[in-house]
């Protein structure tokens, strides 16, 4: 929003462009540092933090809505997505959005369709920390990282929503091979193993995590090592996006 009297056209009339009665909220996954995080943005007019999120575009597919805020907040356009649970307790919104009337000069009683009752679509996604560009939307004033394990109290029911999208990933990893999502396109196996480690808050057997994942077929050695202390080199691997790609459509059986 460029002005004070766009936000006010879009309290009022938003719904002539949006789809009413529907939002989006996006729960970013990335892995930095052996720590799995979240995307938070941090609201400019009240206190609180929230996931991303947005409305669909009236003819918009919901699904590109999602990619279309995902590239938003992230700048990157190939990410991988996937839809989890639908949130819609009747008074999920609480307060946050009467407050932000108030300090945006709005009258409190106007009516408008953001105050109506909203059911919102949960998508999680997964991307290469290092190749995100964190950018806040037109109601921010920051857009950050956050552990996993220390997310502060958010606006709205998100809490509950990357909760939710915490449980779906963890059920995920054992069906599907999510690795080259959150890893850099170089890494070793004690890497990948401290990925799932993370994901799944348990400690995996070194010598049997690393014979069932590369029984998968969907890893490629490389001709080199990485030194990461003394006596210990691991060789590098990459993803074999074909095969990748294959067993990702097709599922895995992945158990520890």
């Amino acid at each position: 929003m460029e002005s004070e009297d766009d936000f006010k056209e879009f309290i009022i009339n938003g719904d002539k462009k949006f789809v009413p009665h529907l939002s989006i909220d996006c729960v970013i996954f990335g892995f930095h540092n052996n720590l799995l995080k979240v995307l938070l943005l941090k609201w400019g007019k009240i206190d609180g933090w929230s996931l991303p999120g947005g409305h669909v575009l009236r003819g918009e597919n919901v699904e590109d809505s999602a990619y279309r805020i995902l590239k938003e907040r992230t700048g990157l356009t190939e990410i991988y997505l996937q839809q989890f649970k639908t949130f819609g307790k009747p008074k999920r919104t609480g307060n946050a959005l009467e407050l932000l009337f108030k300090s945006s000069g709005v009258n409190t009683n106007i009516k408008s369709w953001l105050l109506d009752r909203f059911i919102s679509i949960g998508y999680y996604a997964l991307v290469d920390f290092s190749k995100v560009m964190p950018t806040a939307d037109w109601l921010s004033e920051k857009c950050a990282w956050h552990d996993i394990n220390k997310i502060p109290p958010m606006l709205f029911d998100h809490n509950e929503i990357v909760e939710e999208a915490l449980k779906s990933l963890k059920f995920a990893i054992y069906h599907q091979p999510l690795g080259y999502n959150l890893l850099p396109e170089r890494f070793t196996l004690p890497q990948l193993q401290k990925m799932y480690e993370t994901i799944l808050n348990k400690k995996l057997d070194r010598r049997n995590f690393q014979k069932k994942i590369l029984s998968l077929g969907i890893l490629n050695r490389l001709e080199e090592r990485m030194k990461i202390g003394p006596h210990r080199s691991p060789f590098v691997y990459s993803y074999n996006k074909e095969k990748y790609e294959a067993a990702l459509k097709e599922g895995i059986s992945f158990s520890f």
